[in-house]
């Protein structure tokens, strides 16, 4: 599967968690997950490619319990699993 595309599943799962998406020019220095009013949100910097901005995506998954329990393709399963181990 091509970044773009894991990157589109990985937002979909994020906003099954209750994540809303704001994409911002951050200037490539910013973005990530937070928490604006008790709203959870994940800015992604447009100034990123799509492999860093899956990156954002990802650490903000790796946070919520309940990520492992909702269906996701299989190679987004891996990265999430991959990364949290290395």
């Amino acid at each position: 599967m091509h970044t773009v595309e894991l990157l589109t599943q990985a937002l979909q799962v994020a906003g099954q968690l209750g994540y809303r998406t704001r994409q911002e020019w951050l200037g490539g220095s910013g973005g990530g997950a937070c928490q604006v009013r008790g709203q959870k949100w994940i800015f992604l910097d447009l100034a990123l490619g799509p492999a860093e901005q899956l990156q954002q995506v990802l650490e903000a998954l790796r946070h919520e319990q309940d990520t492992p329990t909702l269906p996701m393709p299989r190679e987004l399963r891996e990265l999430l699993t991959l990364r949290k181990s290395a």
